[in-house]
């Protein structure tokens, strides 16, 4: 039995979207002034069901897991840089913790797949499917139920989690492929556009990982529904990303989206359910190749292009003033009216 996927309401197509509109258009600026950061704030609005939007306990969730193929050489870094970088996680030295812990954001870690036992302490949460998928080239990277457990893991983590704003995060080697390959197959891209790379590989290196990410394709004609995708490609950090998505947005929670593997997990939401996206705030458009793509193949408009392929939830957390300003400038700048400020269609009235 599949996981249930939920019945989102069409947050944009309301009178609330009219009323924030005329909020905007006569705040103490010319109209349209603030581009982006009105966008941005109608969205917030709209997705929180308020004229003032205040944002809660924001919550930036690392989802980890090791992948399979990730023995075929897709990656710069051995497969125990991601069990090694879960301990700087919680040790509070990776760039996530440092920018999680400046902007006042609480961070949670979860092993969704590590091939790893860890030590339980506060800040990680083990929901281990497996330790790591299958290698994608020789079979399914995971079986339907693990998958299943996987996103209903995902949407168990959100319900217990305070706040109305969830952050994407994740690590694990050789997910960029994961991603690659759910984006060409959800997408209908050639894997070449997909496939960038990744950790750092050089030239050549990306060559070979086009040429078996091309392969796994092959191997998997039939895997062309969403979830039957999931599964195929693997990646038990996606999958459970996936089931936090869609009870984030069942929830009305602002989903914050980082770089490349956050984005394949809500390219996979959204193919369940499109009125995923009206919930999604995207932070940036990564360094990585295929994410310009993706992006646009979402209708996404990023807030910043910094070059950033770090993942992890950098950039969420990076871009998270923004939406902190977006919402204070709904809730805290002055109109026309209170502020006694001459429009300029009063100026040009008086000029005539």
């Amino acid at each position: 039995m599949h996981f249930p996927i939920p019945v989102l309401d069409d947050v944009t197509q309301t009178e609330l979207a009219a009323r924030l509109q005329h909020l905007l258009d006569n705040k103490t600026k010319p109209v349209g002034s603030l581009g982006q950061i009105e966008r941005l704030a109608q969205r917030i609005g709209l997705i929180l069901g308020s004229e003032a939007p205040e944002l809660r306990d924001p919550q930036l969730v690392v989802f980890a897991g090791d992948h399979g193929l990730a023995a075929r050489g897709v990656s710069a870094y051995p497969s125990d840089v991601t069990w090694q970088m879960v301990e700087n996680f919680l040790a509070g030295g990776a760039a996530v913790s440092v920018l999680a812990r400046q902007n006042g954001i609480g961070l949670t870690v979860v092993d969704c797949g590590v091939r790893h036992d860890f030590a339980p302490r506060p800040g990680l949460v083990i929901n281990k499917v497996a330790p790591g998928t299958a290698d994608a080239l020789e079979g399914l990277a995971m079986s339907a139920a693990q998958c299943n457990v996987a996103i209903a893991s995902g949407a168990a983590l959100v319900k217990d989690l305070p706040g109305n704003a969830l952050l994407l995060g994740e690590m694990g080697i050789g997910n960029t492929s994961a991603a690659s390959l759910l984006m060409s197959r959800l997408a209908g891209l050639d894997i070449v556009d997909c496939t960038g790379a990744g950790t750092g590989l050089d030239a050549p290196a990306v060559q070979r990982k086009i040429g078996i990410l091309r392969q796994v394709l092959a191997r998997h004609p039939d895997a062309k529904a969403p979830l039957d995708a999931l599964a195929a490609f693997g990646g038990f950090e996606i999958a459970t990303m996936v089931g936090s998505v869609l009870q984030a947005a069942a929830e009305r929670r602002v989903i914050v989206v980082d770089g490349f593997i956050a984005s394949s997990a809500v390219l996979v939401a959204s193919a369940l359910q499109p009125a995923v996206l009206q919930r999604c705030v995207f932070a940036h458009q990564s360094g990585e190749r295929g994410h310009a793509l993706m992006l646009a193949h979402l209708k996404a408009e990023p807030l910043l292009d910094l070059g950033l392929r770090l993942g992890e939830g950098s950039g969420a957390a990076l871009a998270w003033p923004l939406l902190m300003s977006a919402c204070a400038i709904l809730r805290e700048m002055a109109s026309f009216d209170s502020a006694g400020v001459s429009r300029q269609d009063s100026a040009e009235t008086a000029v005539r």
